[in-house]
């Protein structure tokens, strides 16, 4: 409160009349779209890269397109009057078969989304829940899995495990924008984030209307998906619950199938009736944490380890990229497989669990020989090849000429 004010005719200063200071979220629209926030926003979107949205320009493309447009986009959204683009939407193959739909916004709005985000995260941050782990700075997946596992040795043995049903495309617009007023005072900017969650989504070709959901894909959803879901984690704060939260996948950790049971229940309800979200029954489950797989881990006693479901998907990946049928150099193959691998370990290295690991190797190795024995194709090659590698001549004529299918051969090379 600021110490200047209207003085009363008895003296001293008179309270009503005190000067409150600005409200530093009233004008947050100059900061988003300042020179030097642009800068940053567009060093992050132009290292992620990403398909061009509905107006088909490229990342490679999008700073000569800007160049002479920038100040007339920039007038239009200090002004109100801009406009986003719809999202376009395209499937994503899962692990289990399934899709999940993704929108992709035109490189203009991914800039301007990442623009914003990056004013908002360090005004709500700070106030979310400890318990909160996904899309924040300095957490990650690992600390949630490691906040499970903490809490298991803690003796709370029973996982209520929850699924929200098509949380994206299910977000009540009202409701979050009520809580994201509650710290955004820049009416402007609250009538642009509406307009993104109104742009539409062109699925085939055709425009839809989006009364609800939060697009995937877009650099400001998370975030968004974070400030409805907080009201959650208070709650369950207030209860006193351990429990472990990234993004919309969940965790109540409890110390018995009955308590589990009632939470389940008192959680449904409230996500229901507070936040407009639903609950996909069918996925969600009380049991022992035994039996439990969160952010594609299992927890077996004071264990993390891969599930195998992940486990699966990766010798189904892996096979793709050793597949025959796949026309590639080896040097291109062996690279991909190599980047692939890396990124796997990276997320499912913090596993207790490696006893599958050298049987493992043993079959990617036989996979690789496949792949050079199949790229060798004719007798002389493979003679000359096998040769180099220190085979005798008789045994490399015999294996070249032999009409072993690959993968026999494989083992025997």
């Amino acid at each position: 409160m600021s110490s200047h004010g209207i003085k009363n005719p008895n003296g001293g200063v008179n309270m009503r009349h005190v000067i409150e200071p600005p409200d530093p979220n009233e004008h947050l629209l100059e900061r988003i779209f300042s020179r030097r926030n642009m800068r940053k926003a567009w060093k992050r979107v132009k290292a992620n890269k990403g398909a061009a949205g509905v107006d088909g320009i490229s990342v490679e493309e999008f700073p000569e397109w800007l160049y002479d447009r920038w100040e007339g986009i920039r007038e239009s959204l200090l002004d109100g009057a801009y406009k986003p683009l719809p999202v376009l939407r395209v499937e994503i193959p899962k692990p289990d078969g399934g899709t999940r739909p993704l929108g992709i916004p035109t490189i203009l709005d991914r800039l301007l989304q990442q623009a914003i985000s990056q004013v908002m995260v360090p005004i709500f941050d700070p106030g979310f829940s400890e318990s909160s782990f996904g899309f924040r700075p300095g957490r990650s997946a690992h600390n949630a899995v490691r906040k499970v596992q903490e809490y298991i040795r803690e003796g709370y043995s029973t996982a209520v495990d929850m699924d929200l049903s098509k949380f994206f495309d299910t977000v009540n617009h009202d409701a979050l924008m009520h809580r994201v007023s509650r710290k955004i005072r820049d009416k402007r900017l609250l009538c642009l984030i509406g307009k993104y969650l109104r742009a539409g989504v062109v699925i085939g070709g055709r425009l839809q209307k989006t009364r609800k959901g939060v697009p995937q894909g877009g650099p400001l959803s998370p975030l968004l998906a974070n400030i409805i879901l907080d009201d959650l984690d208070k709650e369950l704060e207030r209860r006193g619950h351990k429990f472990v939260r990234y993004a919309d996948d969940f965790v109540i950790l409890v110390k018995s199938q009955s308590a589990g049971e009632r939470v389940m229940l008192s959680v449904k309800r409230f996500l229901e009736r507070k936040l407009k979200l639903k609950v996909n029954e069918k996925k969600s489950s009380v049991g022992p944490t035994d039996h439990t797989t969160f952010l594609g881990f299992t927890f077996k006693g004071n264990k993390v380890r891969w599930s195998d479901k992940a486990f699966k998907e990766f010798k189904r990946r892996i096979k793709r990229l050793t597949g025959r049928s796949w026309f590639v150099s080896m040097e291109h193959r062996l690279w991909k497989l190599a980047q692939y691998i890396r990124g796997w370990m990276n997320y499912y290295g913090i596993s207790d669990y490696y006893r599958p690991i050298p049987l493992l190797d043993q079959w990617l190795r036989r996979r690789l020989r496949m792949c050079y024995w199949k790229q060798w194709r004719y007798a002389r090659t493979k003679v000359r090849n096998l040769l180099r590698l220190g085979t005798k001549l008789k045994t490399a004529i015999y294996v070249a000429i032999s009409r072993k299918g690959y993968w026999r051969l494989a083992r025997t090379l």
